[in-house]
């Protein structure tokens, strides 16, 4: 697009009386968009957003001809922009009258092609069309963001396709989620939904269907809006990740990528829905961090050229004084959605806000019936098939035959508990997989005289079973499975699920490098300022004892234990202070890096990170640097204190001397570093976050890279940077200052060695999970030594699930219950009868009954 262009949309804001922050949010796009169209740097495939602009500005058709007369490259047809203008500006007919030399419109997915209009000298008026919502119509994507959201639609598929076969729905086949229309409360009106022009009769809606039809059923809502409700365990996650594979796996797919995305620590006040996808996809997908020619990242072009579609998981996971929030911030824009919830935290919101999600339909999720159950139940206990002494049913077929007649309140209890598929799951693991298990006990109306009792007892028993009971499809070596004490497995995935509550993870989202918030913040300050303290003393011991074994004489005293202990301590000092501030910012928390460190990143077609980066990086190490600096100028200014080798005012001017020369060769040589280190960044491939473990393995890799370029670079770097500020200050100043290259050499390896390793293991998110997750919780009993081994086995054993980077819990209700055990007892106990526990790890007496 040609500079004119920009020239005429930015007298076109300014006739309007918008600024571009007011033009961004009406145009519901970036004000970076903005200053990308008016400076004539908007991309030939962001028609749509020119047309969305056009829009807000009230751009009348001579005046959009003009527009498009200056882009470069093909002009669109003024039939095209009238897919989105009328001849008023406003949203109306897309569809021009038919004439013979036209040619056939081209046939949108899910559509039937018919024959031609007749060719008539007068054509009938035409009847009134759908209203467009914004962001309906997608072009297709070209170039490089044709290729991101191709490979973001594989790694999708691939994804969730693992994750489903992982959750087991097809063994022995998936369990029948069926769905209906919710309550008409709770979805928009229908001629809103099907966006009729004013006077259309709306038609009914079809809202039944299954998991066979969830994508057929979404793609016949003209607004591509759907809420699904339904109570905890019904299947809603189920449902979520079968409709997104179905849109991937359609003949004609959808040209939006669907992306499953939990929200239930998303801050709508906070954070616009826009930010909280890019969010997701640069976590989720670190290759989709490399940037366009415009500066943007392509996750952030993927979302604001409306190529993809999210599937928001988890909305009655929110506070609930976020979730009116959050359905605004949703209802603020009319873009398609797809959201699942309970329905009675979804319908306390729509309460609140006075509207449901606008534009949206709405399904709730139905019971299973006694003849699913029948259907289900037998062919998952394989054992009593074997064996051939359980007959057709199992042990299911006197459960069964009770809940065929449910002529007890036992029965019709069990039988509203067994509805959803989450209890049908949990029941099967304990009673099908578990031998020796009758599931008649749950028709005991003396152990169980609610369905709240039951759905304890399948919660408190599932975790047990699982690691007492290995099923042949999920055991052996290739599992890398270990048995594991099923008391000591609970006890650990109770503090997991507590920490999850208290704020150390993001709701619901047990992320490997947040570990470190479930420490206190005056034990993370002080663990902090140890390891820095450690390293730098470690590392001044080591460059000592190397010059020692050697036999080098060097040119200034070598530093007794006392002045490398002050050194260290006051090392210990400094980094427990930058931890406070950063912890004062809310940036204690590490994330993960999402760049390998390329040592060959000058070979063609490795992106480069832009200066901006690097200018920000350098600033950063600036500061750092200057600060470790100081320390080692007031370290030897102590040390000498002590010692009382000169006198008072000798002490102030060496001190004073020593901090401004220290500072600013540690600081502009940790800049220089760090500023080095961006530069040889590159994102991370497509699969590098396809797990969390990968995303770890991927971390390790990095932080090791980055503590060895920074070691040599900071050695290398003191002595120039040295020779180059002492030589400035003695121009400047009247000071003699003395600068030998053995004492150079020396000091740098010390702050080579020492700061990169503290930085290393303090201030990235795979040091954070070294020292934490693999040290200091297994230390206090709080999780085991091999804690990714747990978390992998946990995953495989069906305890996890995997969303993404992240763990999760495989459903809220079993963490809540975890977390609830976790604070009533240090002593891990499972609930079986009223009055009556069992020890997790067999049949052993509860401290009651001893």
């Amino acid at each position: 697009m040609s500079n004119e262009l920009g020239t005429r949309m930015r007298h076109l804001r300014r006739r309007a009386g918008l600024t571009q922050e007011q033009l961004a949010e009406r145009a519901e796009v970036s004000v970076s968009t903005i200053g990308r169209l008016e400076n004539g740097r908007l991309p030939e495939h962001r028609l749509r957003t020119l047309q969305k602009v056009a829009e807000v500005l009230d751009v009348k058709p001579e005046e959009w001809q003009r527009l498009t007369a200056t882009m470069d490259g093909p002009q669109p047809a003024l039939a095209d922009a009238a897919e989105v203008l009328t001849p008023a500006g406003t949203r109306g007919d897309p569809t021009p009258a038919a004439r013979p030399e036209d040619p056939a419109p081209p046939v949108r997915p899910g559509t039937q092609a018919g024959p031609p209009a007749p060719a008539a000298p007068t054509p009938a008026p035409a009847a009134p069309a759908p209203i467009p919502v914004p962001g309906t119509a997608v072009s297709s994507p070209v170039g490089p963001l044709a290729d991101a959201a191709a490979s973001l639609a594989r790694e999708v598929g691939r994804r969730w396709q693992r994750e489903e076969k992982h959750r087991r729905v097809h063994d022995p086949f998936p369990l029948p989620v069926r769905y209906q229309p919710a309550p008409a409360a709770l979805m928009d009106r229908p001629e809103n939904i099907q966006r009729l022009q004013p006077g259309v009769p709306a038609r009914d809606l079809d809202l039944n269907g299954d998991l066979r039809t969830v994508a057929d059923t979404y793609r016949s809502i003209e607004s591509q809006r759907l809420v699904i409700l339904g109570r905890a365990g019904s299947g809603k996650s189920i449902l979520a990740i079968k409709f997104v594979l179905e849109l991937l796996a359609a003949p004609t797919p959808s040209l939006r990528v669907p992306v499953i995305l939990s929200i239930g620590s998303w801050d709508p006040l906070a954070i616009t829905p826009r930010d909280l996808l890019v969010d997701h996809l640069l976590r989720d997908h670190p290759h989709l961090a490399r940037t366009t020619p415009e500066g943007a990242t392509l996750a952030a072009e993927l979302v604001d050229s409306d190529l993809i579609l999210p599937v928001l998981d988890g909305f009655d996971e929110l506070a609930e004084a976020l979730r009116g929030p959050a359905l605004e911030a949703l209802n603020a824009t009319s873009h398609p959605v797809v959201l699942t919830s309970r329905q009675d935290e979804y319908a306390r919101a729509v309460r609140d806000v006075h509207a449901p999600l606008v534009l949206a339909a709405c399904v709730e999720l139905a019971d299973l019936t006694v003849e699913d159950l029948a259907a289900y139940l037998p062919r998952t206990d394989r054992l009593g098939d074997s064996l051939g002494s359980r007959g057709a049913t199992g042990v299911w077929g006197a459960v069964l035959d009770e809940l065929r007649v449910r002529d007890t309140p036992a029965s019709s209890r069990l039988g509203q508990v067994l509805g959803t598929p989450l209890m049908v799951t949990l029941a099967r693991t304990m009673y099908s997989e578990a031998p020796g298990n009758d599931p008649v006990e749950l028709l005991d109306p003396a152990s169980f005289p609610t369905g709240r009792h039951l759905e304890e007892h399948l919660l408190a028993n599932f975790v047990p079973t699982v690691y007492r009971h290995r099923t042949p499809e999920r055991a052996g070596p290739a599992t890398g499975q270990r048995n594991r004490d099923p008391e000591q497995a609970e006890r650990w995935l109770g503090y997991l699920a507590h920490s999850l509550t208290t704020g150390a993870h993001e709701h619901g989202d047990l992320a490997w490098w947040r570990f470190g918030a479930s420490v206190r913040l005056p034990m993370r300050i002080l663990y902090t300022a140890l390891i820095g303290g450690l390293c730098m003393f470690a590392a001044n011991w080591l460059v000592i004892l190397f010059t020692v074994s050697i036999g080098y004489r060097r040119s200034v005293q070598a530093p007794t234990m006392v002045e490398v202990t002050v050194f260290g301590l006051c090392s210990a000092v400094v980094f427990g202070l930058v931890h406070g501030a950063l912890a004062a910012m809310g940036r204690t928390v590490a994330v993960p890096t999402q760049v390998r460190l390329r040592l060959a990143a000058v070979a063609p077609g490795v992106e480069h990170r832009p200066v901006r980066e690097i200018l920000t990086r350098f600033g950063a190490g600036l500061l750092g640097g200057s600060v470790l600096g100081v320390a080692h100028a007031w370290s030897k200014a102590l040390f000498r204190a002590l010692a009382g080798t000169s006198p008072h005012a000798d002490l102030i001017g060496a001190a004073i001397q020593d901090t401004l020369a220290a500072g600013l060769i540690f600081g502009l040589t940790a800049g220089l570093a760090f500023g080095l280190i961006a530069a040889f960044e590159a994102p991370v491939d497509i699969a590098a976050a396809a797990t969390p473990m990968r995303l770890l393995s991927v971390n390790r890799s990095t932080a090791t890279r980055q503590f060895l370029v920074l070691a040599a670079a900071v050695t290398v770097g003191v002595v120039i940077c040295g020779y180059v500020v002492v030589g400035l200050l003695q121009q400047v100043l009247p000071w003699t200052l003395l600068w030998p290259l053995d004492a150079a050499l020396l000091l740098g390896a010390v702050g080579g060695l020492g700061g990169s390793a503290a930085y290393v293991l303090a201030l990235t998110a795979w040091g954070q999970w070294l020292t934490v997750a693999r040290f200091w919780l297994p230390l206090t009993r709080r999780l085991p030594w091999d804690t990714a081994a747990f978390l992998d086995d946990a995953y495989r054993r069906g305890v996890l699930r995997q969303a993404g980077a992240v763990y999760q819990f495989r459903h809220i209700r079993l963490q809540q219950h975890l977390a609830r055990v976790h604070v009533s007892s240090g002593r891990v106990t499972r609930y079986v009868k009223p009055g009556r526990m069992r020890r997790a790890s067999g049949e052993r007496a509860s401290p009651e009954g001893r």
